[in-house]
């Protein structure tokens, strides 16, 4: 009885996206609450120092975040287990495109929960076929393949090409070729850190796959040379996030498209961070005029619920595949299916897009008026944007500490940049609220 109170007065309180985004009036009806206080936090009397202890003692040690525990979120803020509240400036790496909890989202999950969760792809389930559908006609693609995690889509796209450039295109068996950029970041498995160009992400990890040549990102005529009778793909991201928001000279997707469609070469976008809104467009593609063969989304495909991805192309290279040549267990499951047509629906219908093209130029504009002698360069898409430092500011992640006292967090990348990228739904107020803070971080040496 408790659990439905809480749950049925949880989805009454969120009527709107401008009350779901108060986070003043979120915290004095959640006080209201029966036992809120224990929901809300992962143990009594625990403080940052204990949760942090645990992690250390019982975790691996494959990540280095900043200290600060986070146990709730509404639109574009967290808190942390001592209350402090923050603006998120990450976004989860772009999963949390719809901000934190967002209410339609969280409504559909619960609907769903309740009803059929997992049956595997062993059965039919009646949301499968209805994401196919809005997910094909959002995208202009003609078949989709449900996944999991963004590696999971990006391996199975190099599957599909592979198994298209031998059934298709006639490339001799154990031949085939993709082509792929320096800095890149498509995942974390040994596949696709076999050609990444980051020596951590490699080191002790070979033998690494073979079939994949790298060129440098941004160079249409690298790519061009680089082709040959055995290339199937060329997979690229329309900007490269993990590698500092690193965006291509202007044109040259549209280059690299008319250079794929000469060589029936297979253009795969990598979008599961750039899509979804996240650069001021439902697609990165869409600022070149074009459209890719294959395209991957991820991430804000759930909103942060939970993990789901998808590869959307063609019946000629999805075609490929038949019965037993692919799979995955919870790939397509009725609660993602569920969760992800109602994350896409609220990217469209609240305008996400347009949002993140307005405040991503007013974001940008207002760096570029901060006179700071540590700032290199500002450079950006959207809400995609980042901030390289010089070194003499000490690195990137001193100033995201600065930052998280301030409260904001963000998270640095390749020593000396800071990526910005908040949640799409920021406000003007609170884009000003963070560069206040942002100019106090960079001028108070």
């Amino acid at each position: 009885m408790i659990e439905d109170a809480w749950r049925l007065n949880f989805q009454s309180k969120f009527q709107s996206q401008e009350d779901w985004n108060q986070p003043d009036l979120l915290i004095m009806k959640e006080d209201m609450i029966p036992s809120n206080k224990a929901r809300f936090r992962g143990g009594i009397g625990m403080k940052t120092e204990d949760y942090i202890r645990f992690e250390n003692e019982y975790g691996a040690r494959n990540y280095n975040p900043l200290d600060v525990v986070l146990t709730k979120g509404r639109g574009v803020w967290v808190w942390d287990v001592e209350g402090k509240k923050y603006l998120d400036c990450l976004s989860a790496y772009s999963a949390v495109n719809q901000g934190h909890c967002h209410p339609k989202i969280l409504k559909s999950l619960i609907e769903q929960a309740e009803r059929l969760t997992m049956v595997s792809r062993a059965f039919r389930n009646d949301q499968l076929g209805l994401f196919y559908k809005e997910v094909c006609e959002l995208t202009h693609s003609h078949m989709v393949l449900p996944m999991n995690s963004g590696a999971e889509a990006v391996e199975s796209a190099i599957k599909a090409v592979r198994k298209w450039g031998y059934n298709v295109k006639g490339v001799p068996e154990d031949k085939a070729e993709i082509i792929v950029c320096e800095n890149n970041f498509h995942g974390r498995t040994i596949t696709l850190i076999g050609f990444s160009t980051e020596p951590q992400y490699r080191d002790g990890y070979g033998p690494y796959a073979p079939g994949f040549k790298i060129i440098p990102f941004g160079d249409a005529e690298a790519l061009e040379k680089a082709v040959t009778p055995y290339t199937v793909a060329f997979l690229v991201e329309p900007i490269q996030g993990e590698a500092g928001v690193i965006v291509p000279p202007s044109g040259y997707l549209r280059t690299a498209r008319e250079i794929c469609n000469q060589n029936n070469v297979v253009l795969i976008l990598d979008e599961i961070q750039t899509g979804l809104g996240r650069t001021g467009k439902f697609l990165a593609e869409e600022h070149d005029g074009i459209q890719s063969d294959v395209t991957l989304i991820g991430k804000a495909l759930s909103g942060g619920f939970l993990p789901v991805s998808a590869v959307l192309s063609n019946k000629e290279v999805l075609g490929v595949f038949h019965p037993g040549d692919h799979g995955s267990t919870f790939g397509g499951n009725p609660l993602a299916c569920a969760v992800a047509r109602t994350a896409l629906k609220v990217i469209k219908e609240e305008n996400m897009a347009e949002n993140a093209a307005h405040m991503g130029s007013y974001f940008m504009e207002r760096l570029s008026d901060i006179p700071s002698r540590y700032i290199r360069e500002i450079r950006g898409r959207g809400l995609m944007i980042g901030l390289e430092l010089y070194p003499m500011a000490g690195g990137a992640r001193r100033l995201c500490n600065k930052l998280k006292d301030l409260g904001i967090l963000c998270k640095e990348t390749h020593q000396n940049v800071i990526r910005f990228v908040p949640p799409l739904i920021i406000k003007k107020e609170e884009v000003d609220w963070t560069l206040d803070r942002i100019c106090d971080a960079l001028s108070t040496d």
